[in-house]
């Protein structure tokens, strides 16, 4: 996104498991991942749930320094964690400086912006099955690894059914069941591999749960 020099100037370390920032906090700076995994969850009534898993490249906590609110997240390094650490008056001279900047922000703004509405609408699904399906589909069409068999998707049972706010025994029955008909795939290491995610949504369609549930 930035020159090297630029990074290095601005590099933080956080070590897995070290919290870059707290939900409610007041934020002045963002992060722009070089190395390894972050994280973010928020706290719901039915407990914390995991919003998003980010890598290299990504950013966060920019909503903080645009719109001068307190973090609506918090955000724990998952790995060793090295990245670029950007107030606001640097962010605005990097944009005043570089089109290419700005328009990449905008982009990946807009990028959060569906993210946030597809999941909402996973949310919205009454079928806790559904729910599970759509979220790993969404997951290996947003974050998936591209591996020989299909999309490798990160995260596991529980931090699944933390994000859904679903019990692990659901979860773990879904995703039996979707191995067991071969919607699903999980590698030597017990991580989930999805062939094509549409196959996932048809299956969804098959369940007779696609529709939003209106209260």
């Amino acid at each position: 996104m930035v020159p090297d020099p630029f990074a290095a100037r601005f590099c933080r370390e956080f070590p897995a498991g070290g919290v870059i920032f707290r939900e409610t906090e007041p934020g002045a700076r963002m992060y722009v991942i070089q190395r390894g995994r972050v994280r973010l969850s928020r706290r719901f009534a039915s407990g914390e749930r995991t919003l998003a898993t980010l890598g290299p490249g990504e950013f966060f906590g920019e909503m903080a320094i645009l719109n001068e609110r307190p973090r609506s997240a918090t955000a724990v390094a998952l790995d060793d964690v090295q990245a670029m650490e950007l107030d606001a008056r640097t962010l605005e001279g990097m944009m005043a400086r570089s089109g290419e900047v700005a328009m990449r922000l905008v982009r990946r703004l807009a990028m959060r912006v569906e993210s946030s509405n597809s999941f909402v609408e996973i949310l919205m699904q009454s079928d806790p099955r559904a729910r599970v399906v759509l979220a790993i589909a969404r997951a290996a069409e947003e974050s998936g690894e591209r591996v020989p068999e299909g999309l490798r998707v990160p995260g596991g049972v529980a931090s699944l059914a933390a994000e859904l706010g679903l019990p692990v025994e659901i979860v773990t029955e879904v995703i039996a069941g979707l191995l067991r008909v071969r919607v699903l795939r999980s590698d030597a290491e017990g991580r989930w591999i999805v062939s094509e995610p549409q196959r996932l949504r048809t299956f969804v369609e098959l369940l007779g749960s696609a529709a939003p549930r209106r209260d």
